[in-house]
């Protein structure tokens, strides 16, 4: 038994419930589920457990790209973005897998994570109908246990136990498996993989870009920090810039147009 191993994989299951939607543990939602759980920190987190942060952060940065326009409306979703993070990101990098293939990897593990999402939300069920029986006793003890201990337990087990397994155990085969296949299916899986980036860039732009004309904007960007600078930071001040230009024009026009108006009344 490789205790390193084992421990660096119960870690990360760890992080990965700390990082899901039903943790209280870092603020609720606001330091769980959209920080600690985003696939961006999860390759840094990853990185820093298994000693190689480059890899980790690159790695997170793919299926980031690729999960980038996940959104859950009203309480439903297509991919578990959690599972996916912290068990494709981990196998990838133990496998030494490419930024393709382990964004393959993590679609792959989100959707099997989603069916044990799906089951702790069923559980939930019954711990809330305990709750509501011992609200209704006047057990203030049985109303903290069903409601703050018992589904957090679950959650804890569904989350730790799996993901840890998969490292732990599924880094060999997935390693073996990357060996034995034929390079030309690797290859295949790997620009499979890089599409999944481009698309969760697309279903993104298609949330945010609302008018024709704001595609400008986009463009711009992509031109700028491919040709001319590198710079994150100048390409969001100039971007700032430019919104409250935008901003500006918009409001003013509003004005006018009121005015306009008043003076036709």
């Amino acid at each position: 038994m490789d205790v390193t191993l084992f421990i660096q994989a119960l870690l990360i299951g760890i992080f990965c419930y700390l990082g899901s939607v039903s943790s209280p543990w870092l603020m609720g939602v606001t330091g769980g589920y959209y920080v600690v759980g985003r696939p961006l920190v999860a390759g840094l987190i990853i990185g820093i457990i298994l000693g190689d942060v480059t890899t980790g952060v690159i790695l997170g940065v793919a299926v980031q790209a690729a999960f980038i326009a996940t959104i859950s409306t009203g309480g439903t979703q297509n991919m578990e973005i959690t599972y996916a993070s912290y068990g494709g990101i981990a196998l990838g990098m133990l496998a030494h897998a490419t930024p393709g293939v382990t964004v393959t990897l993590s679609v792959g593990i989100g959707a099997l994570g989603l069916i044990l999402f799906n089951f702790m939300m069923v559980t939930n069920s019954y711990w809330n109908r305990r709750a509501e029986r011992a609200a209704n006793n006047g057990d203030d003890k049985g109303i903290v246990l069903n409601n703050a201990v018992f589904p957090q337990i679950v959650a804890f087990l569904l989350r730790v136990i799996p993901v840890t397994l998969a490292i732990y155990l599924g880094q060999g085969f997935v390693a073996h498996t990357l060996a034995i296949i034929p390079v030309q299916i690797t290859k295949m899986m790997g620009v499979l993989g890089g599409l999944l980036p481009a698309l969760g860039i697309a279903l993104l732009m298609n949330l945010l870009i609302r008018e024709k004309a704001h595609f400008i904007f986009f463009l711009t960007g992509f031109v700028f920090i491919s040709f001319i600078s590198k710079s994150m930071i100048a390409l969001t001040v100039i971007a700032s810039l430019v919104a409250y230009i935008v901003y500006l024009t918009k409001h003013n026009a509003g004005e006018t147009s009121v005015e306009l108006e008043d003076e036709v009344i």
